[in-house]
């Protein structure tokens, strides 16, 4: 997508954050049964419920700006996710793993926090206060 001005940037953000958290749908199971901790299992299985709301707000937003979510697919979050599954390839349950999940859980939603945090920012400078 060639980005020749901000409601471009924007667009593109909100296309790229559909697409991370499509992919957290789809990763977020398989971490919220992998941890050995309730409280963690707890933790996932609250941050999916929380991700439904995210897609379903992102498709809104996007519709709003008269565009669609698209295709694209979040590279970033491809490579996150892709690491908390080799994560699960490789270890068996216990501590260590749950203390390794949170870690990636953390990686994640900083991702999150930095783009929703942009997108943001550019829809405010583009006067969009919903």
């Amino acid at each position: 997508m060639k980005l020749n001005n901000l409601t471009d940037v924007l667009e593109h953000e909100i296309k790229d954050l559909h697409s991370a958290e499509q992919q957290l749908l789809e990763a977020l199971p398989a971490m919220a049964e992998a941890a050995s901790a309730d409280e963690l299992r707890d933790a996932f299985e609250m941050h999916l419920e929380e991700t439904r709301e995210h897609v379903r707000r992102l498709e809104e937003v996007a519709e709003m700006l008269g565009t669609s979510v698209g295709s694209e697919t979040c590279e970033a979050m491809e490579g996150l996710v892709q690491e908390g599954e080799e994560l699960l390839e490789d270890n068996d349950s216990g501590d260590a793993l749950d203390a390794a999940l949170i870690a990636a859980a953390q990686r994640i939603e900083h991702y999150e926090i930095a783009a929703y945090g942009s997108a943001a920012t550019y829809a405010g400078q583009l006067g969009h206060d919903k």
